[in-house]
């Protein structure tokens, strides 16, 4: 005989032996209904160490009876203890819970348990106690979502996890293609720009449009620094609609760095993605079937400020996007510096009949000594419907709309009267004063011979 020693299979069989050998002597023993009762309640009494435990402990009277009747009808593989159903489900974390710490921990794979939970205690997303960190590591391990330490990383690409110092430092602007518009029943694309600040995940603007054009941006760009002030730098994907010149030379003058991502890596514009996906499942996946661009603007605006802006980010841990965005400082910007960092020039010749052309409209030009004549024109990307103007001489030349039947029933000036030619004067002789002085003779009046 080998000296192996005898032990239990796995730890629901100690569990079972155990607790047959509780009650075993009760089974062995025919007792009727009272006086199982009194031995139930003499054993309830005693402190018994179950298998794994330091420490002893009472069983109730209820526990002890279904133990007793499981043992007397089918041994004590009866006593084994079952699985729960919703094993790992961690039934006192409720669905929105859960759903944030798996986006949590999909945002920070290398945070361990206890410090997501002691962030999200702290800023009272969860209540202390409630919860346990072996609950949450748990139910990350369950969802395949276990820490990953940052030295054991997939290899590649090196990422690392960054955030702006403060509001306002760095802002990301970006477009996303919204389901098609049925307008009149004619299909109109649409299209989403969004600004978001990098630090609270705040975001300062939010417009619906048709278009994917430069000056859409533009006119969102605007809207941002009219309200909050410029921040320190602008990021921005490699579309052609961030690659003009008038964006990159706006934002030099107003002293705001432009930076754009690498082609080709949607992953460095990760914050900007998850919003987008956010803003998919929440408001973009439940657009009524004819909706116009103002019922999108206005669902977008409630979907911010009713909902986005108030709730915990998982990105930053349980705090909202609000708390953040609370404490930017960001320098304002007054209108006169604005559009003059929107201001554009090109170079146009002026018809014969003083008119040029500027956006597709045609405009008089004051006056008519710039007929034929190449002239700088500008206008400003703020107020897109402004009359362009020219600078001429020191002036600046207001230009005006081109009224084609008001010119018609305009009364024409008088044309100047003709000049008379030297050649056609009655009589000139350059030299006849010279003469006269010298001879002393009376100058002739004019038209004596």
């Amino acid at each position: 005989m080998n000296d192996d020693e005898m032990k239990p299979r796995d730890h629901a069989e100690a569990v079972a032996l155990f607790r047959a050998q509780v009650v075993g002597d009760l089974v062995a023993r025919n007792l009727d209904r009272g006086e199982l009762r009194a031995e139930l309640e003499e054993k309830a009494q005693q402190r018994f160490r179950p298998p794994g435990s330091a420490v002893t402990r009472q069983y109730s009277v209820p526990t002890l009876q279904r133990w007793y009747y499981r043992l007397r009808r089918g041994g004590h593989e009866k006593l084994r203890p079952k699985l729960r159903s919703d094993r790992g489900t961690a039934q006192n974390i409720s669905d929105e819970l859960r759903t944030f710490l798996l986006d949590v921990r999909r945002e920070y794979q290398s945070m361990s348990a206890e410090l997501i939970l002691y962030t999200l205690v702290r800023f009272g997303r969860v209540v202390q106690g409630t919860i346990s960190a072996n609950t949450v590591r748990r139910l990350y391990r369950d969802h395949g979502l276990s820490r990953v330490s940052k030295r054991h990383q997939t290899p590649g690409k090196k990422r690392l996890r960054w955030e702006a110092a403060r509001p306002g430092m760095l802002w990301h602007a970006d477009v996303c293609h919204g389901p098609k518009l049925s307008i009149d029943g004619e299909s109109k694309p649409l299209r989403i720009h969004g600004i978001l600040d990098d630090h609270s995940r705040y975001v300062v603007a939010l417009v619906a449009v048709h278009s994917e054009r430069e000056v859409d941006m533009l006119n969102v760009w605007t809207q941002a620094l009219r309200r909050w002030g410029k921040p320190q730098t602008l990021y921005l994907d490699n579309g052609s609609t961030y690659r003009g010149e008038v964006l990159r030379i706006s934002c030099e003058r107003l002293d705001v760095r432009l930076l754009h991502a690498e082609a080709y890596d949607p992953q460095a514009r990760g914050k900007m993605e998850r919003f987008w996906r956010t803003l998919r499942e929440r408001c973009l996946d439940h657009l009524p079937e004819k909706a116009t661009l103002h019922d999108v603007q206005i669902r977008l605006l409630a979907f911010l400020d009713e909902w986005y802006h108030q709730a915990p980010h998982s990105g930053l841990i349980g705090e909202t996007p609000s708390q953040r965005w609370g404490s930017r400082e960001l320098p304002a910007i007054d209108e006169r510096t604005l559009r003059n960092a929107l201001v554009v020039h090109g170079e146009r010749r002026v018809s014969n009949d003083g008119v040029v052309s500027v956006g597709g409209q045609l405009w008089e030009v004051p006056g008519t000594r710039m007929a034929g004549r190449k002239v700088v024109i500008e206008r400003t990307l703020v107020a897109p419907d402004e009359p362009p103007w020219i600078h001429y001489e020191g002036r600046r030349l207001q230009l005006t709309p081109l009224r084609v039947l008001d010119n018609a029933r305009r009364r024409r000036p008088e044309p100047p009267k003709k000049r008379v030619a030297i050649d056609m004067l009655p009589y000139f002789d350059p030299m006849e004063p010279l003469v006269d002085a010298a001879v002393g003779r009376t100058p002739k009046k004019a038209g004596e011979r």
